[in-house]
């Protein structure tokens, strides 16, 4: 090991500018594809000039935060992020979450709809992939914009069998309610997306898979006649950030962790 004259490890760690790593991320993400997301996306609070470590995570949080700050993480990519239709006020847990990043010099990036909706890094295009479903369209309006896909099995399967092949991808075990013979044309919105069953209909899709339950898609659900089936809003939605990780350590040669702070829900 080669050190200086007060010890001080000289070896060079790899960094990237946070000016240049924000400014490919927001064109990767195609984040102007969405101006009307609720989530402020892109760079929320500016930390550390250059990034040397990065870290994943679906909720910004104070668990994560504190978390990412014992790594050694200096930008932090998440899902769901802190600010959303702008800040009233900074005061409570506002502050304190703030007061996090500021005093550990993290930097906070978020990327909501863009993430669900991406065709390479997004939560729903990889819940297609890991699913091993064929993508055939894209599936569930949300503010103007489909966000979600669908597509076809490899064969048909029973509701219970396509249930088992949920679980077994995500580690989870999740709920379902049955009201088709079989599993062929299964349309996917991560997180709380129940409302994308009323594309269900118009485009043939016989199983709807989300993150959250929802008492509101019951009736739909049997009128339409397609299968509910509720995996994990937080579930559903590592996918995507652990996708933009693998991209992030490919290209820019960085380490990355990410943080999993499940909720159950």
């Amino acid at each position: 090991m080669c050190t200086d004259a007060s010890g001080a490890d000289r070896r060079q760690v790899k960094e990237t500018a946070l000016r240049t790593f924000v400014s490919f991320l927001d064109s990767e993400l195609a984040l102007s594809e969405f101006p009307k997301d609720e989530s402020i996306n892109g760079l929320q609070v500016e930390g550390h000039g250059s990034v040397r470590k990065i870290g994943l995570a679906v909720d910004a949080c104070g668990y994560v935060f504190e978390t990412a700050a014992e790594r050694n993480i200096d930008f932090l990519f998440v899902h769901h992020g802190l600010i959303w239709s702008g800040i009233r006020a900074v005061r409570g847990v506002t502050k304190k979450r703030l007061k996090a990043l500021l005093d550990s010099g993290i930097s906070l990036y978020a990327c909501h709809l863009p993430l669900d909706w991406h065709p390479k890094y997004g939560n729903n295009a990889e819940l297609l992939r890991v699913l091993s479903i064929k993508k055939m369209g894209e599936f569930g309006e949300y503010h103007g914009k489909r966000i979600g896909y669908w597509g076809k099995t490899r064969a048909p399967l029973s509701t219970a069998d396509f249930v088992n092949v949920v679980n077994k991808a995500l580690g989870i075990k999740s709920s379902c309610v049955d009201f088709r013979k079989k599993v062929r044309n299964v349309g996917v919105v991560s997180g709380g997306g129940w409302s994308a069953i009323h594309d269900a209909e118009e485009l043939g899709i016989d199983t709807f898979l989300t993150g959250e339950p929802s008492h509101s898609a019951y009736h739909l659900a049997k009128e339409i006649g397609v299968n509910l089936i509720f995996a994990g809003h937080y579930a559903t939605e590592t996918l995507g950030v652990k996708a933009v990780g693998r991209m992030l350590k490919k290209k820019f040669g960085l380490p990355v962790e990410f943080i999993d702070y499940p909720t159950g829900l």
